[in-house]
């Protein structure tokens, strides 16, 4: 084993347009000994517009689990390793937050270089108020589930980000309308690329524009925060579960209440009611 070891190099690509990309991402991707890409298809497009000839490698949620202790092996061996996701940083919801978090463990350097980023891009060019955001990555899949992550959020005084995918993007659109109706939202989608799309509107106006809408792209959704107080909705089943389940696992009914009351953003006293009934 090298004396010296290596180094991870998280490297920030472009979310659309090749030209987005830094000088020191480019050196970087130049340099290094190998590059793990989350898919080897894009990567090499963006190696092919800057003449880069640096190997690739395959780094992806279904071969993490074996790759991640290999690389965390090479780098303590001395490697240079760069690692880029298909758009934008390495980490943010998609498979590189497992190797940086095991390079860290490892006590191995990890070097982060900036770039593009969807979330920054979006929140923008969506003209809500950027005094305070919040990222919640991909919301769950199934509606009531979606519906409580909501919920927990409705009186955040802050603009709230997440990401979506295409066909889901309609059903995302209607369960932000039922939870925060009123407020001003954006879709924006193919940012940077030739068919930029950024729509602004009253939440459920939104949603009604892209009900039947067949899009292409990955989605940013924005919601502002509330203009004035929050009267929130109380779903007794969503606490109950969360209340047994709390207690199932060895907390007492008071600590309980105060963990379910500070996870779902709601008064302490309503929780309390519930855990009575």
């Amino acid at each position: 084993m090298s004396s010296v070891p290596g180094v991870l190099v998280v490297c920030a690509t472009p979310i659309g347009n090749l030209g987005d990309v830094t000088l020191r991402v480019l050196d970087a991707l130049r340099t290094v000994d190998v590059i793990a890409a989350e898919d080897t298809r894009v990567t090499r497009k963006l190696l092919a517009r800057y003449e880069i000839r640096t190997p690739l490698e395959p780094y992806h949620e279904h071969n993490q689990a074996v790759k991640t202790p290999e690389l965390v092996a090479r780098i303590e061996r001395g490697a240079r390793i760069a690692l880029v996701s298909d758009a934008g940083t390495p980490g943010v919801s998609d498979p590189g937050e497992q190797l940086v978090d095991a390079c860290l463990d490892a006590g191995l350097p990890v070097d982060v270089l900036p770039g593009a980023s969807a979330i920054l891009t979006a929140l923008v060019a969506s003209g809500l108020p950027t005094h305070a955001f919040y990222f919640g990555g991909f919301l769950p899949r199934k509606a009531g589930e979606r519906a409580r992550a909501l919920q927990a959020l409705a009186a955040l005084d802050a603009t709230l980000v997440f990401y979506e995918s295409p066909g889901r993007t309609s059903a995302t659109l209607a369960s932000l309308a039922e939870a925060f109706p009123g407020r001003r939202a954006a879709l924006a989608r193919e940012l940077t690329k030739l068919h930029e799309e950024v729509a602004r509107a009253e939440v459920s106006e939104l949603a009604g524009r892209f009900e039947d809408r067949e899009l292409k792209g990955e989605v940013v959704l924005l919601v502002g925060p509330p203009e004035g107080p929050v009267q929130l909705v109380l779903d007794e089943e969503a606490v109950r579960e969360r209340l047994i389940a709390a207690e199932a696992a060895g907390v007492s009914r008071r600590d309980a209440v105060r963990q379910v009351s500070a996870e779902l953003g709601l008064p302490r006293n309503d929780v309390y009611r519930v855990s009575l009934g």
